[in-house]
């Protein structure tokens, strides 16, 4: 990020009566930020510091100095540093005073990308989902290439993005800056010429991992692998059956494994009903209906009834999936949900989740608030065997190698009998650190264990 060189600091001494007599009172912090006049910038700045808030007080003064080089049209002009304010307040969850910085970086430059991608984000995670398209098409318009690299980088990873969604892998722990040059190519906007001008590389990731995203640009990622001599993770053709209605499928003969009947729903017969169709697809109720490629339980209900599917249905416009609801509840009453991720086909435990709701997620569990699951999740942990018996981690183990994926994951439970009741198995799988002074520190190492496991992988493909 960049800073104020002496000459912004020298301007920031003007008195503060001198500057008040140019300026309305009283100007509000938050709608201040997307005014162009750099004394107005200043006078926030002086704000800023006598409120306390330092970081603030630097942001105004970069953008001063920003508007000061715009205004006497330096060849040095430059919207980084203000970039760079809008992001770090997006990344630390500011996102109204994010959004008013972007702004008023596309004021001065509406050519930048990264800012039409977060004010993207931005709106899409507002649920302006409109506003948040006209943003996206915006930034893809601009540029499809973002390269980012630190000093000291040893590998060129090329990370194949979809851009007009979020089913993409999270890599941010699993390709750590301080080795990899990141290469995010948003493919989807991208004609098939724009490949052969790339940056060098020497490894490609597939990160569209969600099957439903990548579905529709099969045969445009079909035609960059034909081309690419490089190695490359996680080819499409392995992302295809991970897709929910397919999974059984796919998993069909494991030993020790079992899944749900769903099938995908798309309105497709008005001939035929809805409680025909699922007795095609053997999906009996209770079932689980929600939207394909969503995730993270957005949009999933339980339908008791064929009237409540019908009612359902009749609402949405998207494609859903219909699935088997099995109550998967434990002698204790709560409901377990375990994740491990695979490294090269291997297994590693990543978490344990312990709900006292059939939709158990970390953050609804209320898993910090108690020490109990917290050990036992730790004790899955350091040694998934012990906790999960030598049946299921066989059955484990069986999964990553029908699965074939280069980097992914399986969501599952264990059945009394000791068998795996798989829930979802696909390349999107979350793996992220804690924080080191937090109560899930203890997830780290494990973290670490996954992405040590991850980088042996890009090592050892890109050898000689």
């Amino acid at each position: 990020m960049e800073h104020p060189d002496a000459h912004g600091q020298a301007m920031m001494t003007q008195e503060p009566d001198d500057t008040a007599k140019h300026l309305p009172a009283p100007i509000d912090l938050l709608s201040g930020i997307a005014s162009t006049d750099p004394l107005v910038h200043r006078t926030l700045a002086d704000a800023s510091r006598q409120a306390g808030d330092e970081l603030g007080a630097l942001a105004h003064l970069i953008a001063a100095h920003t508007l000061d080089s715009y205004a006497t049209r330096s060849p040095d002009a430059r919207t980084n540093g203000l970039c760079d304010v809008a992001t770090g307040y997006f990344m630390k969850g500011d996102h109204a005073v994010a959004a008013r910085w972007y702004a008023l970086v596309l004021t001065l430059d509406p050519n930048v990308a990264v800012a039409c991608q977060n004010l993207a984000a931005l709106h899409a995670g507002e649920g302006n989902t409109a506003l948040a398209e006209v943003y996206r098409e915006r930034a893809y318009g601009i540029q499809r290439v973002f390269v980012e690299e630190t000093a000291g980088w040893t590998r060129s990873v090329l990370i194949l993005c979809a851009g007009k969604s979020t089913g993409n892998v999270p890599f941010e722990a699993l390709l750590p800056g301080i080795r990899n040059r990141r290469i995010k190519y948003a493919i989807d906007y991208a004609a098939d010429d724009e490949d052969a001008q790339l940056p060098a590389f020497d490894i490609v990731f597939n990160a569209i991992g969600d099957p439903d995203i990548a579905a529709p640009l099969g045969k445009r990622l079909a035609r960059f692998e034909a081309q690419c001599s490089r190695p490359l993770l996680n080819p499409n053709s392995a992302i295809t059956p991970t897709s929910r209605h397919r999974l059984p499928a796919l998993l069909d003969g494991l030993d020790d494994v079992q899944t749900a009947p769903c099938m995908r729903y798309e309105g497709q017969s008005e001939a035929q009903g809805v409680a025909s169709l699922l007795a095609d697809h053997a999906v009996a109720f209770p079932l689980l209906a929600r939207p394909v490629a969503a995730h993270g339980g957005d949009g999933l209900v339980l339908c008791d009834s064929i009237e409540t599917l019908e009612s359902r249905l009749s609402t949405q416009a998207d494609a859903q999936y219909l699935t088997t609801f099995r109550d998967c509840q434990s002698a204790d009453g709560f409901y377990r949900k375990y994740r491990v991720i695979y490294v090269d086909r291997q297994p590693l435990p990543y978490h344990l989740v312990i709900s006292p709701h059939w939709i158990a997620h970390y953050f609804s569990a209320e898993m910090e608030s108690h020490a109990w699951k917290l050990a036992e999740e730790l004790l899955f942990l350091q040694d998934p065997r012990a906790a999960l018996g030598q049946r299921a981690m066989d059955a484990i183990a069986a999964i990553g190698q029908r699965l074939d994926l280069d980097y992914g994951g399986i969501d599952f439970t264990l059945l009394p009998d000791g068998q795996v009741f798989v829930f979802e198995a696909n390349a999107t799988m979350l793996a992220h650190y804690e924080r080191d002074s937090g109560v899930l520190a203890h997830k780290n190492q494990h973290v670490q264990h996954i992405v040590d496991a991850f980088e042996h992988m890009l090592a050892h493909r890109t050898a000689g």
